[in-house]
């Protein structure tokens, strides 16, 4: 008997906030994602939890490749983990697949569903 339920990769996740659009990253606990479609208020919708995606990067952070990143939840954005996380920032949710330097305002980022920590 198989008893799988999905690949992982992809999660249903219901929005309890406000609307999310599709490629916006979504923090479900421990977990970064990025929806896949619109998710409005209420509703539910497919969220990516693995998978290498392009994120908004925090101009002034310098991220190497292969480094773990964090996600400031007020700034929006992937920072370093030499950051001070803030109540609610994720750090440790993913790997930088490309090194992203001081001005460069987006990070390949393969996120690690589960090796977060909500601050």
């Amino acid at each position: 008997m198989d008893n799988k339920v999905a690949n992982g990769a992809r999660i249903t996740y219901t929005n309890g906030g406000s609307a999310i659009s599709s490629g916006d990253v979504v923090v479900i606990g421990n977990c970064v994602g990025v929806a896949s479609v619109d998710i409005a208020n209420g509703a539910t919708g497919e969220v990516a939890i693995t998978e290498v995606y392009t994120l908004p990067k925090l101009s002034a952070a310098v991220i190497a490749q292969g480094a773990t990143v964090a996600w400031d939840v007020s700034g929006g954005n992937v920072d370093d983990n030499l950051m001070t996380p803030a109540a609610g920032d994720v750090t440790d949710f993913g790997v930088a697949i490309t090194a992203a330097g001081n001005g460069v305002t987006t990070v390949d980022v393969l996120l690690l569903p589960g090796n977060g920590t909500v601050n």
